[in-house]
């Protein structure tokens, strides 16, 4: 199997899968909804890009591939911490403002990452690369 795509699979589920033992010794429970919620430590979503970017730095080198995946990874990065964590930051002071005027909804909003979510994240997802490329 393609080596880059193991590595991806790797790290991303191998993020995920920390992300869910680490809930569970949280709060003792899991539910579905902590399958498929983002946010959270690590970052799986810098996990996987991450181990894209390195696997192909170390399949191809300084190829166009990897000029795109670096760049990928930097947007995808830049948005975890960044643009979801202030819209997550809002979600929450709407959620308090809904309930001061005693307005009932259903609302759902994302936290995104803090920047150490990431630098975990992204460490797993450079070790998941390395670790299958030196195999």
């Amino acid at each position: 199997m393609n080596k880059v795509i193991v590595a991806i699979l790797f790290a991303g589920f191998g993020a995920q899968l920390l992300k869910l033992i680490l809930l569970w010794f949280r709060h003792k429970t899991l539910g579905i909804h902590d399958v498929i919620v983002t946010g959270g430590m690590p970052s799986s979503h810098s996990a996987f890009v991450v181990s894209l970017a390195t696997s192909i730095y170390l399949s191809e080198g300084t190829s166009t591939a990897f000029a795109i995946s670096l760049v990928l990874a930097f947007i995808v990065i830049r948005d975890a911490f960044g643009v979801r964590r202030t819209v997550g930051e809002e979600g929450v002071l709407i959620n308090e403002l809904l309930k001061k005027v005693k307005l009932r909804t259903k609302t759902h909003f994302s936290m995104g990452h803090t920047p150490a979510q990431v630098i975990i994240g992204s460490a797993i997802g450079f070790i998941a690369a390395i670790a299958v490329f030196m195999l």
